[in-house]
């Protein structure tokens, strides 16, 4: 009884950061720990928490502060409480107690000498109490609170005296060693990986010591076993009844690795020349590959794919300074192909179609889904953008490296064929928007629910096509206009023209300039560096993206596309029904995989004939260049936003072919467009006149479209897509501008500003014409 009121007191005490004043081994006594048998719980009338239940929390690592948070009420509550303290209880209150101290003696808020007399403490547990071996002993009790709590308190112990004393712990050095060479026959496999792991994010989480001696001190002893575990627990028989439950002990020691291999991963960017342990996952990444094609549980291969996108996602510290790609890093980088490698060939090998996305959610207080929630058939999201960046981003790597368009041309457009199937089977689009036609709208509709991946893709396809352009230039001087007409279809095929990808975007979030802005102050994504490349390319693919836009205004009329085509001629092209239409676009689609190379007799775009209207497409126009050869089908996004702010009109599902377009003409009224069939155009309207149509964009308010309309003889169509961009940008511009003056602005955008500003020269130039 006297005992547990001293350790409430002193619990208050370390809790206020009040000095101890009594003798060291005073307090000694008090924390050591009795475990010459497992503590009972009978004057508690509780049960131990089973190893094998509870749901996966039992799997994850906990902070000790979601265990024990440190709080004056708490420490009240344990002043207040009973003396009928249960062993159980007694042993959780030294473990918390332990663990508080440590932190208190590292941190530099605490008195000098109060951190001294904490270090005197452990150093009497260490030396003679042999508080180690005694945390070690806890780590195999069935009760997974004791065991975690003696985890951490173990890994915090070992941490200080690395770093104090410049020495491993031998006691915990030996059970590490012994456990993972004597795997799989070895017990508390769990236990030992969650305290290795523990202690490397302790030395992650110290900034005021130099963490590359730390962690080769304590990494070198165990590089070459780690290297051993890893082939040993990952070359399983994983069709095996032991990975049958995700409640298992085998399962529990995957995830558990797991864990351990992304800190070691984190712990990488700490040292030059990572160790062996620390590249492993790249350079065999096969294994982990097999694991989530295997029929283990859902949960271990999300985690698992998470991994990896911590993977394709990782940057040295030098390379996260400079911004380029592996800058300074030549391990990083090869790690990065041996990586990317692997990832393509088995995609190739139809991988992805092997990793089932309709795993159980998870609900909050339940397993089963809330009324009205469908769970049945739908894939899992998450996973599905994991997988997808992934392989752009390991496509992204291999390009890089690749000195010549014909080592990478094949795999990239068998992988890109890969995905887009893969998309196709898994996202489905709400019954309130069309089929989705053209290939680079899937970006969009896969990330657009996910910022920082979102822009990952987004800028590993664009550096993609910078590299195929640049090694095409670098192999021809002078493309042809047959070679120029193929690069263009590939370009659509692929799904990564940069100039689609950003529209497609603008008109998911309304052309909104804010969203912009927030996301080039945010630090979370990558927007920033994504933009200022995609504005250097739009600088010198100026006209490129105003046949974009062009196309992009024929959205309102029923374009459709099918996957082989063939550059327009000059003459008119033929059109064919819905019905035959449909069959062609089935019989594309169910092709596996996909062709990306254009067939030599088939149209470019296949438009449904309505009121006797037909699109009429002249390749002699000066700006609707050969781009008009790529798959521009149907470029209607989810939701048609007339404005930055709103859209009044839906369409209901009913009228395919009929759109209504609200065009505010000035400050007294509107005018609105009725759109028939697929053009608005009459049958012998020559569409060369579609190019003269001036644009004002000086006074146009960002809350509607500006109307872009040439005189009514000439009758030429509306740039809204055009108008609509420009403007979002030149917005962007203004409100950069605006906070870079009252010094508001979290760096110097000046580089930016040049190149928006750029644009908005391009744009007015244009408007002259």
């Amino acid at each position: 009884m006297m005992k547990i009121s001293l350790l409430q007191q002193m619990y208050k005490d370390v809790l206020a950061g009040i000095p101890l004043a009594k003798e060291s081994h005073h307090y000694c006594s008090l924390i050591n720990l009795c475990v010459e048998q497992p503590p009972g719980d009978e004057c508690c009338h509780q049960k131990p928490l089973p190893s094998t239940a509870g749901g996966i929390g039992s799997h994850q690592d906990t902070d000790i502060s979601d265990v024990v948070p440190a709080t004056d009420d708490l420490s009240n509550s344990f002043a207040n409480m009973s003396s009928s303290f249960c062993p159980r209880e007694v042993m959780l209150l030294q473990l918390t107690l332990i663990k508080m101290m440590v932190a208190k003696a590292e941190s530099q808020e605490i008195e000098l000498h109060t951190r001294q007399k904490y270090c005197e403490i452990f150093v009497l547990l260490l030396k003679e109490a042999k508080i180690d071996s005694k945390l070690i002993h806890l780590l195999g009790y069935d009760d997974r609170l004791l065991s975690h709590m003696a985890s951490q308190s173990l890994a915090s112990l070992v941490y200080l005296q690395l770093k104090e004393e410049d020495a491993l712990n031998v006691p915990w050095l030996s059970f590490t060693l012994n456990t993972l060479l004597g795997f799989p026959g070895s017990a508390r496999v769990a236990d030992c990986l969650r305290t290795l792991a523990a202690i490397l994010k302790e030395t992650l989480k110290d900034a005021l010591v130099p963490g590359a001696g730390v962690l080769k001190k304590l990494l070198a002893p165990l590089d070459a076993v780690l290297e051993g575990f890893y082939n040993a627990i990952l070359l399983h028989h994983f069709d095996s009844h032991h990975y049958t439950s995700p409640y298992s002990e085998d399962t529990n020691n995957l995830i558990s690795f797991i864990d351990l291999l992304e800190a070691l991963l984190a712990s990488r960017i700490e040292l030059d020349l990572p160790l062996r342990c620390q590249r492993i996952l790249f350079l065999k990444v096969s294994y982990v590959l097999n694991v989530i094609s295997s029929s283990i549980p859902y949960v271990i291969k999300k985690k698992f794919i998470l991994l990896l996108k911590k993977c394709v996602l990782y940057k040295s510290r030098e390379d996260a300074k400079s911004g380029s790609l592996f800058s300074q890093a030549p391990s990083l980088c090869e790690d990065m192909l041996a990586l990317s490698n692997a990832v393509l060939q088995v995609v190739n090998l139809t991988w992805l179609n092997q990793i089932p996305l309709s795993g159980k959610s998870s609900y909050f207080g339940s397993s089963e889904a809330a009324p009205g929630h469908d769970s049945q058939g739908s894939s899992d999201q998450t996973v599905l953008r994991v997988l997808s960046l992934v392989l752009l981003k390991a496509l992204e790597f291999k390009i890089h490296n690749s000195a010549t368009e014909a080592e990478i041309k094949g795999d990239f457009e068998s992988s890109m064929s890969q995905l887009l199937i893969f998309w196709r089977s898994h996202v489905k689009p709400s019954p309130q928007s069309h089929p989705v036609v053209h290939h680079c709208e899937w970006l969009s509709l896969v990330f657009m629910e996910q910022d920082d991946d979102m822009w990952e893709a987004a800028k590993a396809l664009l550096l993609i096509y910078l590299k195929f352009d640049r090694l095409r230039c670098d192999a021809a001087d002078n493309p042809s206009q047959k070679e120029e007409e193929s690069w263009k279809f590939l370009v659509h095929a692929g799904g990564y023209n940069p100039h689609c990808i950003f529209l497609f975007f603008l008109e998911k979030i309304a052309f909104d300039s804010t969203v912009l802005l927030d996301f080039l102050i945010s630090s979370e994504t990558c927007f920033l560096e994504y933009l200022v490349r995609y504005l250097k390319l739009l600088g010198k693919e100026w006209h490129q993206f105003v046949d974009v836009c062009n196309h992009f205004d024929t959205r309102h009329s029923t374009f459709h596309t099918v996957c082989s085509v063939k550059p327009p001629i000059r003459e008119k092209q033929s059109f064919v029904t819905g019905e035959s239409l449909q069959n062609a676009v089935c019989e594309a689609e169910s092709q596996t995989p996909m062709s990306l190379t254009p067939p030599h007799n088939c149209p470019v775009f296949i438009a449904q004939q309505g009121d006797n209207e037909a699109a009429e497409w002249n390749q002699s126009d000066s700006l609707t260049t050969t781009d008009s050869t790529s798959l521009l089908g149907s470029l209607q996004s989810l939701v048609n936003y007339d404005s930055s702010e709103d859209s009044e009109v839906e369409s209901d599902g009913k009228e395919c072919l009929v759109n209504t377009k609200q065009l505010p003409s000035n400050n007294e009224g509107e005018v609105r467009r009725r759109e028939t069939g697929c053009s608005s155009r009459d049958d012998n309207q020559n569409p060369r006149t579609s190019e003269v149509s001036p644009l004002k964009l000086k006074g146009c308010r960002t809350s509607s479209c500006r109307t872009c309309m040439a005189s009514s003889d000439n009758i030429a169509p509306l740039r809204v897509m055009l108008c609509k961009s420009t403007k979002c940008l030149e917005e962007l511009q203004e409100a950069i501008s605006r906070l870079q003056r009252r010094n508001l602005f979290p760096y110097n955008p000046s580089a930016l500003l040049k190149l928006l500003s750029h644009v908005e020269k391009m744009s007015k130039s244009m408007n002259l014409q």
